[in-house]
């Protein structure tokens, strides 16, 4: 009887740790209100960007939220939750329409929501260069449903301060965009989820690399194949032990997806995002540095030829890996971020300093870094309260976090 109790209990707390990713995935059923309109020129996106109040819905969405584009899509984000709408965009008879989804970052909260800016609300203005001091968005939003019967206006205040763009700061996405566990649609590690990580605002990504039994590297956090990163599969254990090709036929993420190779990940950051920062979390328990260095290189260079403004960073993240770059030939001149002291990130030549966050802000260490031309990032900050200390008080770089909608929100509305 103490085994059963034992085993039950240990199975209540694996499943207790892994909820199910599934959550309520509202659609509009009835016809887009974007059918028939012509997408916005990039100045009249930008005329759109800044912070707006909250005049209605601030009860759901908080008082004041920041409005970024991302390619075609703006984002939303406010500091309630992490929130975080996704809108697509068309004008139409001198009128801008809007719609996509909002969540919470921080629970399951889901809706839909269209908005609508007409001429004498501001779109003359965007579109047409005219003066108008106004930009207001009126629109309503669903709850979990397609009821889309609750309102809510969002009434231009001001642009992005001069201290958010005079230089670059970045919002880096833990495991590629977030973890499983944060329910948004894709499973962490995958291509699937770098093409989210735009909108929810990282201009960076973090991810995690492993090294298959014939040497490929691959994207996956955990030491062994399991039920909280993967749905059932025919092999089981530590997932280095299985060659690529085991992997990708045998294997289904989360959500569905195949395991990528750190090829792919990196093509299609090249190629179908504008990221500008990949740190790739060295995870394997192998060295294998001399098969994720050279096409760490490789893609750099890549970058270059394309004229993408992309830096690939290899990370160490412990004394093992440290050591296996050190024996790494030209280690010099390879572009690498070093979790640990600064006396080991000058051994290691890195461009990078990462220390997590609980080490506090630690802003002499990050100055002298500035002074070296050297930069500084922390990890992995999620909470809100820390998260606005840093961005206010601290010096750093960068943050990597689980929640970069919360990040965006902080750093975009600073005076």
């Amino acid at each position: 009887m103490k085994k059963l109790l034992a085993l039950f209990f240990i199975i209540t707390q694996f499943f207790g740790c892994n909820p199910d990713s599934s959550v309520v995935d509202p659609k509009f059923t009835d016809q887009s209100i974007l059918i028939g309109t012509n997408i916005l020129s990039e100045s009249q996106k930008n005329k759109m960007e800044g912070i707006y109040i909250v005049t209605i819905g601030k009860d759901k969405f908080g008082g004041n939220v920041v409005l970024k584009w991302n390619k075609n899509s703006l984002s939303i984000f406010g500091v309630k939750l992490g929130t975080n709408f996704v809108l697509n965009a068309g004008t139409k008879n001198n009128e801008i329409f809007l719609e996509g989804k909002w969540r919470y970052a921080q629970s399951l909260d889901i809706g839909l929501v269209r908005f609508t800016i007409s001429e004498e609300n501001g779109a003359n203005s965007i579109l047409n260069d005219s003066i108008n001091s106004v930009i207001r968005m009126i629109g309503n939003y669903s709850e979990n449903d397609e009821n889309l019967d609750k309102e809510i206006t969002l009434e231009f205040s001001r642009k992005f301060s001069s201290k958010t763009t005079e230089k670059p700061f970045y919002i880096l996405a833990h495991r590629g965009g977030g973890r499983n566990s944060d329910n948004l649609g894709a499973s962490e590690n995958t291509i699937e989820m770098i093409n989210l990580a735009e909108n929810l605002g990282a201009n960076g990504i973090e991810i995690d690399v492993k090294l298959s039994k014939d040497n490929i590297p691959f994207l996956y956090h955990d030491v062994s194949l399991n039920l909280r990163t993967t749905t059932d599969s025919p092999i089981w254990g530590p997932v280095e032990d299985f060659t690529f090709s085991q992997l990708r036929s045998l294997i289904k993420l989360k959500n569905g997806e195949q395991i990528p190779s750190l090829e792919e990940a990196l093509e299609f950051v090249l190629t179908e995002t504008k990221l500008n920062v990949v740190w790739l979390d060295m995870k394997s328990e192998k060295n294998s540095m001399p098969f994720v260095v050279p096409i760490q290189q490789e893609f750099m260079e890549r970058a270059k030829v394309l004229g993408r403004d992309v830096k690939i960073f290899i990370g160490l993240p412990d004394e093992t890996m440290l050591q296996n770059f050190l024996q790494t030939p030209n280690f010099e001149n390879i572009e690498s971020l070093c979790e640990l002291s600064i006396e080991n990130m000058n051994k290691t030549k890195s461009i990078i300093w990462a220390p997590r966050w609980s080490l506090g802000l630690q802003n002499e260490s990050v100055q002298n870094l500035h002074s070296q031309n050297k930069l500084a990032f922390t990890w992995t900050l999620d909470q809100a309260q820390f998260i606005y200390e840093f961005i206010d008080n601290g010096s750093f770089d960068g943050i990597l976090t689980n929640y970069p909608t919360l990040v965006a929100y902080y750093y975009y509305v600073q005076e």
